[in-house]
């Protein structure tokens, strides 16, 4: 995946970046974009062999574990190795998240539950988790992914609608309480993103931009523009926002309609 911009370049120097779920997609392009403005970067994802790949191509700054957000022990465990190999801990991106699909009528409480626990509870842990680091660093940012979906209510969203919304509302209970710990917590809302997640919900031949400003669905490597603009010292006084990367969606009332099929 090659890094439009040459001006990223020491933008992250001397700041060590801890990113979830970024073996593909949006963690991968964030994972990339930040390694190349010269952060230091601890790289988590579940799925191994592809988080392995993501790794060995960042260079020596880099470093990957195996990591199920929803789970406290390996939170711990992450944030453990992550001091051990940089010292420090500045920037996190909860990125982390499983995407459902399922009307409310045919949504079964275990699957709706599991997509809390990762996309909301594991998003809690991450902040919780990285307060104390980021004290002694002096500071820092965390990132929240959430999604248009919690910006709006969508058909067939149930779960994952509310995860992104309550992770909205965490961002903002976060930045209030870490404000004064030089914390700064905000949250970046993509739009339709070109990824594997939600591949399997669009149809053949579907024109995802159609009644978008912009005209085209979205790539990874425009939400890791700007949650490298957020890991920044660029965005020093930002913190309790929520921000799309969604073509112009909201920009309006008229917006592309959206169904159970995905966003």
């Amino acid at each position: 995946m090659s890094i439009p911009d040459p001006n990223t370049s020491g933008r992250l120097a001397g700041k060590t970046v801890l990113i979830t779920g970024g073996a593909r997609g949006q963690g991968e392009a964030e994972a990339r974009l930040l390694a190349a403005a010269g952060a230091s970067v601890m790289v988590t994802d579940v799925l191994e062999e592809e988080l392995a790949t993501v790794v060995d191509g960042l260079g020596e700054g880099a470093r990957g574990m195996r990591h199920d957000v929803s789970s406290e022990d390996d939170w711990a465990a992450v944030i453990e190795a992550t001091l051990a190999a940089f010292g420090r801990l500045d920037v996190l991106v909860n990125n982390a998240a499983i995407y459902r699909v399922r009307p409310i009528e045919k949504e079964g409480l275990e699957e709706f539950t599991r997509v809390l626990s990762v996309n909301l509870a594991g998003t809690f842990l991450g902040i919780r988790s990285s307060i104390e680091p980021m004290r002694r660093s002096g500071g820092g940012s965390i990132i929240n992914v959430s999604s248009v979906a919690g910006m709006e209510g969508i058909r067939g969203h149930a779960a994952y609608g509310s995860s992104k919304w309550a992770v909205r509302g965490l961002t903002k209970t976060a930045a209030l309480e870490l404000g004064p710990l030089g914390i700064r917590v905000n949250s970046v809302h993509p739009g339709a993103i070109d990824t594997a997640m939600i591949a399997p919900y669009i149809r053949p031949g579907e024109d995802r931009g159609a009644g978008y400003p912009l005209q085209r669905v979205g790539v990874p490597i425009d939400v890791a523009h700007l949650v490298l603009f957020l890991a920044g010292d660029e965005s020093s006084y930002v913190t309790g926002a929520e921000i799309t990367v969604d073509g112009g969606l909201h920009a309006g009332m008229f917006q592309p309609r959206r169904g159970p099929d995905g966003p």
